[in-house]
């Protein structure tokens, strides 16, 4: 008599397991990505290995969140928006691993840049940065409040760090022909601007699939449809 709940309250426990587990990751990856830029900003070594330290625990999480949503999958067919939430989860843990991923370039090239003596500034690519974060925090914003108006406005926002990434790369690239010894600096400012570029991609990415867990709606290819076209 008792099964069907029993069956009922290991169902909501593997659920609300999993997304707990999805929250610690993307506070993680939030936090990897502010440090790695703290330690490239500030010339903070240390930092910049505490992040490349860090990222591993990212990374169980990952597996950790795969194996609780096949678990689910299997053990307890979910259907409609459950079922989605299990999909978008296993999908978010990869977006925010890769982001994690990017956050330790970034230490990486900071650590680099921290031997320097006289680097060239950093500071030019701190607006791409701010654009970014933002991007990551409305977009796991979107995931738990489910505010979908928001996960659409994701591909605004990354239209604008696309224009602002190809300005830094220009401006960067202009400095390489006279740069000297300082052309491999500029390289690795080069490589952080693409990995904060990449990084609103994911968050888009997440965006998207907030949308999709929230109504079931597929909006990664709609500014692609004809006018008046149904179809993608």
């Amino acid at each position: 008599m008792n099964q069907p709940v029993h069956i009922f309250q290991e169902f909501d426990n593997s659920m609300n397991a999993l997304k707990s587990n999805v929250l610690l990751m993307a506070s993680l990856t939030r936090q990897n990505l502010e440090r790695s830029m703290q330690a490239l900003l500030n010339r903070d070594i240390d930092l910049a290995r505490t992040v490349i330290g860090d990222d591993s625990e990212v990374d169980e999480l990952e597996v950790r969140i795969d194996h609780l949503g096949m678990d689910i999958l299997v053990r307890f067919h979910p259907v409609a928006s459950d079922m989605r939430q299990v999909i978008v989860s296993i999908k978010m843990a990869h977006n925010l691993e890769r982001i994690s991923d990017h956050a330790v370039n970034i230490a990486k090239r900071a650590k680099k840049l921290c031997k320097v003596a006289d680097p060239m500034e950093a500071s030019i690519v701190e607006p791409l940065y701010s654009m970014a974060e933002k991007l990551l925090r409305d977009s796991l914003l979107s995931y738990t409040d489910g505010n979908t108006d928001l996960a659409e406005s994701l591909k605004t926002g990354d239209s604008d760090l696309d224009k602002a990434h190809k300005e830094v790369l220009e401006l960067l690239s202009s400095r390489l022909e006279t740069a000297g010894s300082q052309a491999e600096n500029l390289l690795h400012l080069i490589f952080v601007a693409r990995s904060l570029e990449r990084i609103g991609d994911l968050a888009v990415n997440i965006g998207e699939d907030s949308v999709f867990m929230k109504e079931a709606r597929d909006i990664r290819h709609e500014s692609r449809k004809p006018p008046g076209d149904g179809t993608y």
